[in-house]
């Protein structure tokens, strides 16, 4: 088979048949970026050209409530600032890590009122700039394009309310999150039918929606039936009136959701996230034909040579097996990657990966 561009990679992969090989679809972390360029890749070099990795672009807009933000504190090693979400968050500056969220605007139902009555849609949410520089190069380079939706748990309780918070909203003001899930959802729709009405398309839809950590979930199989499923597939079902995909990124162990996501039509998840207790072969033999599979390599690995070089032996010939499946960690590249050992990763990947 001739060599294909990502969009005919990723397009062989997401109907279920066999590209040329598996795509490599990732993300290093911003100290991983450090670190490369400190052993020679130059700043201002896409590390994914840099390396040979596929080319997976995004469009998002801002479907925040606005609030105002600012630096309160900065050192060398850190930043705490205000977030447009209303959260006071301390970001690391050099590490592979999330922030740390320190504070939350929204902790009543009369902030969330609040923070609703900004959420409206508006022109200024979209970088019309970006993608009037980019778009086209995108589509005549043959890159994947994805519209970044984010709504349901994941941004209402990591970003703006806080997760002991939101955990307890859950039990005793249900309505309250559905109503959460449901603005920011409708923002993101309202925005990218936009984007869509003025040219701009997109191959699938990507959010990321966190539902559990290791070994179990925040919630109960019947609780996210209720309250946020129901969001997810309206999400999937605008995907699939527009004639693309649904990306589902979810970390943790969400093995007992997999049947749901299933049920209402999500043709992808990520990132498998073998730490938290999702065993990449067992999916793939029990769901492999229904659920594009993207990532399910141990992070933890990745800077020990010989045992990430072996995880990818040992799973890509299966994982590959009549397309369905997108190479990736199972979170984010790690910090402790060098080029020389990601160089080996890329060509490993590419020689296993071939069919």
């Amino acid at each position: 088979m001739k060599t294909l561009t990502s969009h005919e990679r990723m397009k062989r992969v997401f109907d279920h048949r066999e590209p040329d090989r598996v795509p490599f679809v990732d993300i290093p972390w911003r100290a991983t970026l450090e670190r490369w360029q400190r052993e020679g890749m130059p700043e201002d070099t896409d590390w994914r050209v840099f390396f040979g990795a596929d080319l997976v672009e995004g469009i998002w807009v801002d479907n925040s409530p606005r609030y105002d933000t600012g630096v309160i504190e900065e050192t060398d090693e850190y930043k705490i600032v205000k977030s447009v979400w209303g959260a006071t968050l301390k970001d690391f500056k050099h590490s592979a890590s999330v922030p740390e969220f320190l504070d939350f605007t929204v902790n009543s139902r009369e902030k969330w009122e609040e923070a609703k009555k900004r959420m409206t849609p508006a022109t200024d949410r979209v970088d019309w700039g970006r993608l009037r520089k980019h778009y086209r190069d995108w589509r005549d380079e043959g890159r994947w394009i994805r519209g970044n939706f984010w709504f349901g748990f994941d941004v209402a309780h990591s970003w703006m309310v806080g997760t002991e918070q939101f955990l307890i909203w859950l039990v005793e003001d249900p309505e309250l999150c559905m109503d959460i899930f449901g603005t920011y959802l409708e923002l993101d729709i309202a925005m990218f039918d936009k984007i869509w009405e003025e040219g701009y398309h997109f191959d699938s839809i990507f959010w990321p929606d966190d539902m559990g950590f290791k070994g179990k979930q925040f919630f109960s199989v019947d609780m996210y039936r209720e309250l946020l499923k129901p969001y997810h597939r309206r999400a999937v079902e605008w995907a699939h009136s527009k004639g693309i995909f649904a990306e589902l990124h979810s970390c943790g162990d969400v093995n007992p959701f997999i049947p749901e996501f299933i049920d209402i039509g999500v043709d992808s998840l990520n990132p498998l996230e073998v730490k938290a207790g999702m065993n990449p072969l067992l999916i793939k033999e029990k769901y492999g034909d229904k659920l594009v599979l993207h990532g399910g390599t141990n992070a933890l690995k990745w800077a020990n040579h010989d045992a990430i070089i072996q995880d990818i032996r040992n799973l890509l010939p299966a994982l590959k097996k009549g397309g369905g499946y997108v190479f990736a960690s199972d979170h984010s590249i790690p910090s402790d990657v060098g080029v020389k050992e990601m160089r080996e990763i890329v060509r490993t990947v590419q020689e296993v990966g071939t069919y």
